[in-house]
């Protein structure tokens, strides 16, 4: 983005304002996420995303092989195998 450029503009409502669709798209912003923000000495405002994709399966892309496993004889109680 060059300096002095507007990408897209937000209307204030209240304690409120709306990320625009571009912006969200652009930075994967999802619900959930947060915002933090940060004022500069000369007035500018930057504006950090924290994707809040946490959880037990957050970075579980699904299995992709051909392999099969029987649970009771390749995982302990844990969920790890022996192997």
């Amino acid at each position: 983005m060059s300096s002095g450029s507007v990408d897209s503009e937000s209307k204030v409502s209240g304690n409120q304002a709306n990320i625009p669709a571009y912006i969200r798209r652009e930075l994967d912003i999802d619900d959930g996420d947060k915002l933090r923000w940060h004022i500069e000495d000369d007035d500018t405002l930057w504006v950090h995303v924290v994707q809040q994709r946490t959880g037990t399966f957050s970075d579980f892309d699904g299995y992709d092989g051909d392999e099969e496993t029987v649970v009771t004889e390749d995982h302990d109680a844990w969920g790890v195998g022996d192997n």
